[in-house]
């Protein structure tokens, strides 16, 4: 059975800074016309950095669309306009959102995914930073509208904290326990 369809005409909902939503006229595998409506996203980064072998660095950040403080790692959006690396992405989100860094070595790309398919294009790169670091740069730029509180935490207590429910944040709930496989398996070093 063929599953592709074919895209006929698109109607943009709204264009924002950094989503659009949009409805799609689409031509099904069985000739039938249908509509497809979804959310355009630049697609981001999110690293899961580590401070030592045994701690990582989470950040505490209020969802507005949730009504909570959520513990996550720290990600963002990939700049649609800019010709930025994923990895240069990582190092430039990593500093705006803790005030720490790394260097460009230490930056390892774990795995990316969708995580909403259904409704958005985002694709989401999951990275690995070690050995990161408190900045020297005293004033590190940060999002004027971001408010976030950088927190060092072991491994082994995220992992209890997402058992408890504490950790809901899907990209930081799959981060942490993506590392915690691949390691197990071998496919990690260190």
């Amino acid at each position: 059975m063929k599953l592709k369809e074919k895209f006929l005409s698109r109607k943009y909902l709204y264009q924002g800074k950094i989503l659009s939503f949009i409805i799609d006229n689409v031509l099904t595998p069985a000739h039938n016309s249908a509509t497809r409506e979804y959310i355009s996203h630049p697609g981001a980064v999110a690293i899961l950095p580590f401070v030592d072998e045994n701690n990582i660095l989470l950040v505490r950040q209020f969802r507005y669309p949730v009504g909570k403080v959520l513990y996550e790692i720290p990600a963002g959006k990939i700049e649609k306009n800019k010709k930025e690396s994923l990895k240069n992405c990582v190092l430039r989100e990593l500093m705006e959102e803790t005030g720490y860094t790394t260097t460009y070595n230490n930056v390892t790309l774990l795995f990316s995914f969708y995580p909403t398919p259904a409704f958005s294009t985002e694709k989401l790169h999951i990275f690995l930073a070690k050995n990161v670091k408190k900045s020297n740069n005293v004033e590190y730029v940060k999002d004027e509208d971001e408010f976030i509180e950088p927190l060092i935490i072991s491994l082994d207590k995220s992992l209890e904290l997402v058992k408890e429910g504490k950790i809901c944040d899907a990209k930081t709930v799959i981060a942490l326990w993506g590392y915690v496989v691949l390691k197990g398996e071998g496919w990690l070093s260190g």
